[in-house]
């Protein structure tokens, strides 16, 4: 580029141009660098001195640069008012970004640059650059910004963060790839793509024209959504690190029980990290206890009937839903009780909460003495009320 006079070396120092910068501004000149500033004998002067300098792109004088892109379609740019003398290489022997992609991309064979549209402004310097080196261009195509949830641009404080901490939030990668997808992107109306049917529908004419809005709602659904429709097994592996950070000894249960386990929460999981929250009195720890719920059901009137229960359930010869069923309706039946008012305070008393899976699932997955030993430890509570 030297060699063609396409790029020279500019010796102004900083202050130097803070100083030709605000001499402009009272002439009403535009605030950007201006040919000429670094004259013929400044160049001599810090040529001779050995000072640094920065390798500055010979803009073209006049004309217009058109970016044909392939979001928006023809973008034109006055040369004039786009493209000044830009930085090509700083002092410290660095390249600059717009200088840096465009061999990057040269040397790499790169036919199409598909970025947000904050660089929109970038393309007409680096065309420039790529007109210079008489090097082919790529095809361009700029993407609207994402934006949150009140129109602005998405920042940390709309909950924009890094892809991992997503993973860290109980999100599956299958889930966030498809929300992102759709974010700048359509096929018709369709909302859900595996990553197969992305890469056979995926088109440059589906990219977005107008920006986004992140929403996390609708995240979060899709997050759900994947969760339910993960085999329960599979499932079991993706939380294994979220049992583990909740310090659950999941890793030393059967993978058949943490199936079954999974696949009772999984319809109403929206995130892995709330599935762990949820399965966790499924484990022998103590429970957390809601104290709404236990000065609701664990009290002195309960207590007996708990205890009868304790008792008829400690008999039964198979612990199997069927069976359980059947006694809890006998004994509803027999102390003319309705199902649930026996069923509420066995279910806060084996899992500290008045919301869970089926009742006769819970006992089955906890087990004969988890179950029994729950009952025993809620009705000493309720004794006591």
């Amino acid at each position: 580029l030297v060699e063609m006079g396409r790029a020279y070396r500019c010796y102004l120092t900083a202050e130097e141009l803070e100083v030709l910068r605000e001499e402009a501004a009272k002439r009403g000149e535009p605030p950007g660098y201006q040919r000429g500033w670094c004259t013929e004998e400044r160049r001599r002067r810090g040529e001779a001195e050995g000072q640094p300098y920065v390798l500055r792109f010979r803009a073209p004088d006049s004309g217009t640069i058109v970016v044909d892109d392939l979001v928006h379609g023809p973008v034109s740019f006055e040369v004039a008012q786009m493209v000044d003398d830009f930085v090509l290489i700083k002092k410290d022997g660095v390249p600059t970004y717009n200088y840096a992609v465009v061999i990057d991309d040269a040397t790499m064979g790169i036919t199409h640059v598909l970025r947000g549209d904050d660089h929109l402004s970038n393309t007409p310097k680096q065309i420039a650059i790529y007109q210079a080196l008489n090097l082919p261009l790529p095809r361009f195509g700029h993407i609207p910004m994402i934006l949150g949830p009140d129109k602005t641009r998405l920042s940390k404080r709309h909950g924009a963060t890094s892809v991992m901490q997503y993973s860290t939030d109980g999100y599956l990668s299958d889930a966030l790839v498809n929300y992102l997808v759709r974010l700048g992107w359509a096929h018709g109306d369709q909302e859900i793509f595996s990553r197969e049917e992305m890469i056979r529908a995926f088109d440059l004419q589906g990219l977005n024209k107008t920006a986004a809005v992140f929403d996390p709602a609708k995240l979060e659904w899709l997050n759900a959504h994947y969760i339910k429709s993960m085999p329960a097994s599979d499932l079991a592996v993706c939380m294994l690190p979220f049992w583990e950070a909740k310090g659950l000894p999941a890793a030393a249960q059967p993978p058949a029980w943490l199936a079954r386990v999974v696949s009772s929460l999984q319809e109403r999981s929206r995130t892995l990290v709330q599935l762990a929250e949820a399965s966790a009195i499924f484990f022998d720890r103590p429970l957390e206890f809601d104290d709404a719920a236990v000065s609701k059901f664990l009290n002195a009137e309960n207590a007996a009937l708990l205890g009868t229960l304790r008792e008829r359930l400690a008999a039964l010869p198979e612990w199997e839903e069927s069976a359980l069923e059947t006694t809890f309706k006998a004994l509803a039946e027999e102390r003319g009780i309705k199902l649930g008012a026996l069923i509420q305070p066995t279910r806060v008393a084996v899992t500290g909460r008045t919301a869970s899976p089926g009742m006769y699932e819970v006992l089955v997955l906890l087990g004969r003495e988890l179950s029994l030993r729950r009952l025993e430890q809620a009705i000493a509570t309720a004794s006591r009320a």
